[in-house]
């Protein structure tokens, strides 16, 4: 790791800290439409995210964005976390899904962790999902890098859930019994 690699994390930490007090919930982001959403990411410099994977046991946190610039080392690395744990593919992660995660971190106004239970997923695990469960769309989202399945440490799934609603950004599927939210970058919809 070289001498700026190092640096980063405390700078991170301090402006993500700035961020979260400041501009994320000064911003009133849960009410903003998909569209205002993408203005006020521009508007407000670093997005950093934070990550637990729920079946490997993976952290990751990093900054993805910061003004109108996503960060290409930075999708490349959550494009690998969020891949296929079970078959080990990889797939592009739509940024409008990350920016979402980050609105909705905003909402929350705390620094928080996103623990992870499926981001993309291979033809071959959704169809193995399917035989076991009802809830498994046949052309899931998951399978084009649009959808996430998560959780989140400073709310409620169900708090989570509502702020979601209202961005209006995607779909918003609750779970309440498995305790998880889905969000995807596809048309606006909600169950």
């Amino acid at each position: 790791m070289d001498t700026s690699e190092q640096e980063i994390p405390s700078v991170r930490m301090s402006r993500r800290a700035f961020l979260g007090k400041t501009l994320c919930s000064g911003a009133g982001l849960a009410l903003l439409s998909a569209p205002d959403l993408a203005e006020a990411a521009l508007r407000t410099g670093k997005r950093t995210l934070s990550f637990y994977h729920t079946h490997t046991g993976k952290e990751l946190e990093l900054v993805y964005a910061a003004g109108k610039h996503y960060n290409p080392l930075a999708l490349n690395k959550i494009n690998t976390y969020l891949g296929d744990f079970r078959t080990g593919e990889v797939h592009t992660i739509d940024p409008k899904l990350l920016d979402m995660l980050w609105a909705l971190q905003c909402r929350c106004g705390k620094d928080g962790v996103f623990s992870v239970i499926s981001g993309f997923r291979s033809p071959q695990t959704n169809t193995s999902l399917r035989g076991r469960s009802s809830g498994v769309a046949k052309k899931s989202l998951h399978m084009v890098g649009k959808a996430i399945d998560v959780r989140f440490s400073e709310a409620s799934t169900k708090r989570l859930r509502d702020y979601a609603v209202n961005l209006k950004a995607g779909g918003v599927g609750f779970y309440p019994s498995s305790d998880f939210l889905h969000l995807d970058t596809g048309r606006y919809r909600t169950w």
